[in-house]
């Protein structure tokens, strides 16, 4: 019988046990998140005249955190109504409710006497046959087992999530020597499948890989930092996005994670460990006052870093190690950064750094990138059998862009090594023996496929058939169509690609070119299209530097030609004869929504953050997007339901004009962006396949481009309806002139103009309002202003 997933329990409703429950309850999995009873009435409960008996009092501590869930930041849910699928209840009165469950995760304290005294109640309880497995983040997976059934451990595993579960990619999966390889091979799947994680098999060593190697890591940094005299802001000036870390970089990253938590991992490995590795697992004694006076980061508001406010607004501080009092914080600013800023690319700025001998940020970055390389080196083979395995460990875990032996590809094997032996490192024999035998390097790319040295020999590094690689595709297929803005690439099966590469992926004339020509050559040559890309984020929007500069050099003519094109190419996407399936994730801002919404159907990454902005930067949306999120509220009517078009007019206006971003694909659901037949993938890295599946399934069904049909309108009585919303809020402070002269605008384009309610027009109507008012807007010095702040600070202008 092939095993499912139904139904999970998790025991323990701490953060990472609420965590849990939630990102199973975003992928529609009821979960019964289980705690202890309390052993103490709180004040409110006895004011209440409840007792420790009292049913409310014995769930107390999972409903608290269920609860807790809706005001976490950034939030675990990806939807309110996620919560409906939690079942709270108390590890006394409900553990015969985990006959009913498919996979029991235990999330209780880190401390192994407690964990086997859960697992033992488990056992009592459990089903034959269900997985059962522990979060720990480096407790024993074996010390766990002990005393367990012959069936209890061959379910049995370590099923290790970063926190927080719902944004963190890295699942290490642990099993112990009886784990039935069956069972781990359906949770492996499982975990990249339905969890949409990426999943690494560890072995069971202390804190297993991502947190072995980055807890040695942030250390060795914290004692180079000491050694060299830095301070703590200089350190994190050059260990973040500089190096491909993400910008928390060290320090901050240690406040966010918490020093309590900090200390306790390392502390795991310093337990566990002799000689020179325990010493580095030694926290130095600032840290220990820091503990001491409870500055334990951002949970307890300071810790290597501090936020007051002054007469001028905020300002952050570093803390000096040495006084332990707070300073003005500094930046580590040389020839070698200013080098590598100036390279593309991590590996190539990382190179930059390391080679600048004698640089104070050089030597800094060498002096912290040498041991950990070797580090990790010297645990291949302990805590994984490959090395893919750390780097993609290090990467999904810790954020880093790249892996240990990535970056030590990227600064070049051969001549580093030496470096380091000259310097008096022992690097392992087995790098030396790779040397020898003339393999300069720990991967390379051959015919579209990733291989990688292993004992001797570079093997294919085996991913998950639903991870398409489009860098790696092109380098084997070729492309069929480019410009500078974007290529046209064949998927396979007769499905094409359109793949954005612009700055940011910004919609200019060379992408709205790209996407009539593609069109063009799918109806001619293929079953489908998906626009989709692999970039940072799907498409943020219009090319608003190219507009600007336009509009202040009166090009208003060549405005309006560029907005209409723009236009066309949206309808054309919509009426394509071959079904188009749109793949957005992350930011899909404005223009990137506005190309969604025509497809035949949309497919999006689960952390797709869309919306319709352009009134922040004081337009309206102007390829067409008014018009489409409005027909598709019209659309999305449940049958036998009465058409309120007023209502629906308010509810695109007051989005529109609120230029309210969804957190999630299921609000943007919600929120009307995406319909009920459109898609979410579980795994952001499966989207393309996912969105290729789909346009081979439409063309299956018989895809026909839809009817051109005339569009209702609520006309001039809906018009004044939506205005007198925006001026009530101009009237309460919460809008400028300038917000309502672009609400009039808006409400003008949505109303239809000045003509009676219910009235049909066509689609081009509507379009040549929407036009016109986007170009009147654009001249307007205030919307300028606003456009010019957006380009140079990166967020909305009020005036």
């Amino acid at each position: 019988m092939e095993r499912t997933i139904k139904r999970a329990a998790v025991l323990g409703s701490g953060v990472m046990g609420s965590g849990i429950a939630a990102h199973l309850a975003n992928l529609g999995i009821p979960t019964l998140m289980l705690d202890i009873v309390p052993r103490e009435l709180t004040e409110g409960e006895k004011k209440k005249g409840l007792t420790l008996e009292d049913p409310k009092v014995r769930n107390r501590m999972s409903e608290s955190s269920k609860k807790q869930l809706l005001k976490q930041k950034p939030s675990p849910i990806t939807s309110k109504k996620s919560l409906d699928l939690i079942e709270v209840g108390n590890m006394q009165d409900d553990m015969e409710k985990l006959q009913d469950v498919d996979w029991i995760i235990e999330v209780v304290v880190e401390n192994l006497d407690i964990k086997k005294k859960v697992f033992a109640q488990v056992e009592k309880y459990r089903k034959e046959g269900t997985v059962v497995s522990s979060n720990t983040s480096g407790i024993s997976i074996e010390a766990m087992a002990e005393g367990r059934s012959e069936d209890f451990k061959k379910h049995f595993m370590g099923t290790h999530f970063f926190n927080p579960p719902r944004y963190l990619k890295l699942l290490e999966v642990i099993p112990n020597k009886e784990t039935d390889p069956h069972v781990l091979s359906f949770m492996k799947t499982f975990g990249e499948d339905v969890l949409g994680k990426g999943v690494v098999e560890a072995k069971d060593t202390p804190n297993f890989i991502a947190n072995r190697i980055g807890t040695y890591g942030l250390l060795v940094t914290v004692r180079e930092m000491q050694k060299g005299g830095f301070s703590i802001g200089e350190v994190d000036s050059v260990t973040g996005p500089l190096i491909g870390r993400p910008k928390s970089a060290t320090f901050r990253t240690l406040d966010v994670v918490g020093l309590d938590t900090f200390a306790h991992v390392a502390k795991n490995v310093y337990d566990q460990v002799e000689g020179e590795e325990k010493e580095v697992f030694e926290i130095p004694e600032f840290i220990h006052s820091m503990l001491n006076k409870g500055w334990l980061g951002a949970k307890s508001g300071q810790g290597f870093f501090l936020k007051k406010k002054g007469k001028d607004g905020s300002k952050i501080y570093e803390l000096n190690p040495e006084t332990l009092e707070y300073e003005e914080r500094k930046k580590l600013k040389t020839s070698a950064t200013e080098a590598a800023k100036q390279e593309k690319g991590s590996k190539r700025k990382l190179k930059a750094l390391v080679s600048a001998k004698g640089d104070r940020a050089g030597d800094l970055i060498w002096s912290i990138t040498k041991p950990a390389l070797i580090y990790s080196a010297e645990l291949l083979g302990e805590i994984a059998d490959d090395l893919t395995a750390i780097d993609d460990a290090m990467k999904w875990g810790f954020g880093w862009e790249l892996g240990p032996f990535e970056m030590w590809d990227g600064i070049g094997v051969k001549k580093s090594v030496e470096r380091m032996k000259e310097e008096g490192a022992q690097v392992p024999q087995w790098i030396e023996e790779m040397l020898e035998n003339g393999y300069e390097s720990f991967y390379k790319k051959e015919n579209g496929k990733i291989y990688y040295y292993d004992q001797g020999e570079y093997k294919e590094k085996q991913v998950n058939k639903k991870e398409v690689n489009l860098k790696l595709h092109k380098e084997k297929a070729g492309v069929i169509k480019k410009n500078r803005g974007a290529s046209l690439i064949d998927l396979g099966d007769d499905v094409a690609l359109l793949e954005f590469h612009s700055q940011s992926n910004s919609i200019g004339l060379d992408i709205i070119q790209m996407i009539n020509k593609s069109l063009e050559e799918v109806e001619n040559n293929y079953r489908g299209l998906v626009i989709g890309n692999q970039g940072k984020n799907f498409c943020v929007g219009a090319n608003l530097g190219m507009m600007l500069m336009e509009a202040q050099d009166f090009n208003f003519m060549e405005l309006g030609m560029i907005v209409k094109q723009f236009q066309n190419a949206m309808l054309n996407i919509k009426y394509s004869e071959k079904p188009v399936v749109a793949a957005p994730f992350g930011m899909t801002l404005g223009g990137g929504t506005e190309v969604c919404l025509p497809a035949s159907s949309v497919q999006a990454s689960p952390e797709s953050y869309m919306g319709l902005v352009e009134v922040g930067v004081g337009l309206i949306p102007g390829g067409g997007g008014n018009k489409e999120y409005y027909i598709q509220q019209l659309k999305g009517l449940p049958q036998g339901v009465d058409l309120d078009l007023q209502k629906i007019a308010n509810d695109v206006f007051e989005k529109i004009a609120m230029a309210k971003v969804s957190t999630s694909a299921e609000e943007a659901r919600e929120n009307g962006i995406l319909s009920q037949n459109d898609s979410i993938s579980r795994n952001p890295d499966h989207l393309i396949y996912d969105a290729k599946q789909k346009v081979l399934a439409l063309d299956k069904e018989g895809y026909k481009a839809p009817e051109r049909n005339k569009v209702p309108i609520v006309g001039e009585a809906g018009y004044a309806t939506m205005l007198l919303g925006a001026k009530q809020l101009q009237i309460g402070g919460y809008a400028s002139e300038h917000d309502l002269k672009i609400a009039e605008k808006l409400a003008f384009v949505l109303a239809g103009g000045r003509l009676k309610e219910g009235t049909l027009v066509d689609e081009e109507y509507l379009l040549d309002l929407e036009r016109e008012a986007f170009l009147s807007l654009i001249g307007e010095p205030k919307t300028q202003e606003r456009m010019q702040h957006m380009l140079m600070k990166g967020k909305p202008l009020r005036n």
